[in-house]
């Protein structure tokens, strides 16, 4: 496997990351899953830009279901094509996202990628926000150095939320929102992610009772729709 980390310092070939996590009523689960995986995940990743979309589910910590999509840079979230998905929901869209309760909706610059592919399980570990984002990139990356060397470990990377991207859902609070970079780290067993978790915390100062524990749904790319 390569785990040579993205070193790029101003990131101007990074991917792109629609973040989204929320928590649903019990009652309207059955409808917010069919919607998910039958239409937003699909609809989402035929948008120009995107690379792939994938949905999990916690296990410990955080929201209860978690989207991510991965797109070729940040620049799609400008894009004409983001625009009319994101402006012009279906009625199915509309009532699912009014189902979300304390959502997150975050887009961030994809940073210190390490390794690749896709693990079965992953952590979402919220960082301190830094007014030096370089500095915070080159830490992600040493960490993922070492996170690299145990089993199980799949990938890491950085997800840097941009400001004027991260737009909240309908029913996200507003009031003392926080735009914190994520660490996330991909692996194939909850006890690596547990393990990774752990580690990940301590190099980085951060707490590792925050970090949440997710098991991958399923994920769709691309290039599976051409």
């Amino acid at each position: 496997m390569n785990n040579a980390p993205d070193s790029s310092p101003l990131a101007a070939n990074a991917n792109g990351m629609l973040f989204v996590a929320s928590d649903v009523e019990p009652a309207d689960e059955a409808d917010f899953n069919r919607w998910y995986d039958r239409e937003h995940v699909e609809e989402r990743v035929r948008i120009p830009g995107f690379l792939s979309g994938a949905r999990y589910f916690s296990l410990e910590g955080g929201r209860k279901y978690l989207g991510l999509y991965r797109t070729e840079s940040l620049a799609v979230f400008g894009s004409p094509g983001y625009r009319a998905a994101f402006e012009k929901q279906t009625p199915w869209s509309l009532a699912n996202l009014d189902r979300m309760r304390q959502p997150i909706r975050r887009v961030c610059a994809v940073r210190a990628v390490t390794g690749f592919g896709s693990g079965s399980h992953a952590v979402v570990l919220p960082l301190a926000v830094t007014g030096d984002v370089e500095a915070l990139v080159a830490r992600a990356a040493a960490v993922g150095r070492q996170l690299a060397e145990q089993p199980g470990f799949v990938q890491s990377y950085l997800l840097a939320p941009d400001t004027a991207l991260s737009t909240p859902l309908p029913r996200e609070a507003t009031e003392g929102r926080v735009l914190q970079p994520m660490l996330v780290i991909e692996t194939s067993s909850a006890d690596a992610a547990r393990t990774a978790r752990t580690a990940a915390a301590a190099a980085l100062d951060a707490d590792p009772a925050a970090g949440w524990l997710l098991a991958l749904g399923w994920k769709l790319s691309a290039a599976e729709l051409n």
